[in-house]
């Protein structure tokens, strides 16, 4: 019987507390940038020498013996990967958890892994936490609440999630984020910046610092709860019960900057839903409901969800979905929405003219770039990341070769340095590519066209004034 991930991560060692710091749940988040470059580097080194140690093994071993060694090596980084970065938390955390959701660029063994992410970072001692709510909210828990749990039952990239009870009886999640978090994020960023460098010699070197910017304000925000908080406000008033989607109702008297109290909503995780193995209709429906809830705020919102995490949705008893993590959204301000609906024409009409200018604008490439390689893929990659909004009757995310081929345009993208893009572009991508990833993993089948098509009329625009995108 080949090893699982939890057969390899039960046979590891416990950790070596001989330096007297104590388990991890103790540990501060390491929040210096030449300290979680320090850790980063050691990772590095320790994943890169798990593989040539099997490279070199490899000249020894048979084709099938092979399999298994790199299948043991993969399992075994995996877990490497998972220790640093839980204890590093931070945009390390929210890195490694968009890893887990991109099948066919990493390894199975790492998905599987980094799932953990979600749920199993290292908690904040108690003595830790209490201080923490006290400061932010004037008063220790257990006199703000009627109960409060002191086991966390999930752990964010930025916080970890308690149950509570109010004293006026609803049960709620209190989302707690961890100390100094804020300069972690700053810190991660500034050695993301690092490796950039070689960039610096490249034409399209000012419009990559732009997009890395953009990214790193919005990742920055991502640690002011209050903004979470108002998002939660702000696109749940858009959905109904009888819409499928659930957003949780937030109580801003027991919030903060560094605290969010939300209705607690009772589901399953998306993952631990797919692997009680549904009925196909049933996973389709919970699919179409994402779908539902991404046009509904893209159109009705004029503002894009942009954290596809499975762990960001609950699947309810009666197969509603809940979203709950809005750190992230990108709001579509007027030019944005100019642009958009200029795509949405070009496909709707499939003129070919219309899609290379809407591209062109995008890219800022030049006339004379027409048939160049790099306008060619992102023509390719768009088209494919737009397929479904635009095909006729029921759409296959679980096509194998499908996602593979626009896996194959995006990584040679990525690997060609194509970086000349709008501002934005890092984190739409995050949109769209977090979408298409998540339903693939959940091997759905969804008529998008017809779902978007109804949030046009659901919400007054006509259709030249809306321009959804997947």
């Amino acid at each position: 019987m080949p090893l699982s991930v939890h057969d390899v991560i039960q046979s590891l060692p416990e950790p070596d507390d001989s330096s007297g710091e104590g388990p991890s749940s103790l540990l501060p988040v390491p929040v210096g940038r030449w300290q979680r470059l320090s850790l980063l580097g050691s990772l590095q080194a320790k994943v890169a020498a798990g593989y040539l140690f099997y490279w070199c093994r490899g000249w020894f071993k048979t084709a099938e013996a092979q399999k298994q060694a790199l299948a043991e090596e993969h399992w075994r980084n995996a877990v490497r990967v998972l220790d640093s970065m839980s204890y590093m938390r931070g945009a390390v955390m929210k890195f490694g958890q968009t890893l887990g959701s991109l099948p066919m660029v990493i390894p199975k063994e790492f998905i599987d892994t980094l799932d953990q992410l979600h749920f199993n970072a290292p908690p904040m001692h108690w003595s830790l936490l209490r201080e923490m709510v006290a400061g932010e909210l004037g008063d220790d828990p257990e006199n703000l609440f009627a109960e409060f749990d002191h086991q966390a039952f999930a752990a964010a990239s930025l916080g970890q999630v308690h149950r509570a009870q109010l004293k006026t009886g609803e049960h709620v999640a209190v989302k707690i984020q961890y100390p100094g978090i804020a300069q972690t994020i700053k810190s991660d960023l500034q050695n993301l910046s690092l490796l950039l460098l070689p960039s610096t010699l490249s034409a399209d070197w000012e419009m990559l610092k732009r997009q890395f910017d953009d990214l790193g304000q919005r990742l920055s925000q991502e640690a002011d709860y209050q903004l979470e908080a108002a998002a939660l406000s702000r696109l749940g008033r858009l959905f109904q019960s009888s819409d499928g989607v659930v957003v949780p109702r937030v109580y801003p008297e027991l919030s903060s900057r560094r605290i969010l109290t939300m209705e607690f909503i009772d589901g399953k995780p998306l993952d631990e839903f797919l692997k009680e193995g549904p009925f196909p209709s049933e996973r389709n429906t919970v699919a179409q409901r994402i779908v539902r809830g991404h046009y509904r705020m893209w159109c009705a919102g004029r503002e894009a969800y942009a954290d596809y995490h499975p762990g960001n949705f609950l699947v309810l008893a009666d197969g509603r979905v809940a979203f709950v993590d809005f750190g992230i959204t990108l709001p579509l301000d007027d030019d944005l929405w100019e642009h958009f609906r200029k795509h949405d024409q070009a496909f709707s009409t499939g003129n070919r003219e219309l899609l290379c200018a809407s591209d062109r604008d995008w890219c800022q490439f030049r006339m004379e770039d027409a048939d160049t390689e790099q306008v060619q893929l992102v023509n390719g990659f768009t088209e494919w990341l737009t397929r479904p909004r635009f095909t006729s009757g029921e759409y296959d995310f679980g096509d194998e070769a499908d996602f593979r081929h626009g896996t194959e345009l995006f990584m040679k993208i990525v690997k060609n340095r194509y970086v000349r893009a709008h501002t934005c572009t890092l984190v739409l991508c995050r949109v769209n590519w977090g979408l298409r990833a998540l339903l693939h993993r959940m091997r759905a089948t969804v008529n998008v066209a017809a779902i978007a098509n109804e949030e046009v009329v659901h919400t007054g625009w006509d259709r030249s004034a809306y321009a959804p995108q997947l």
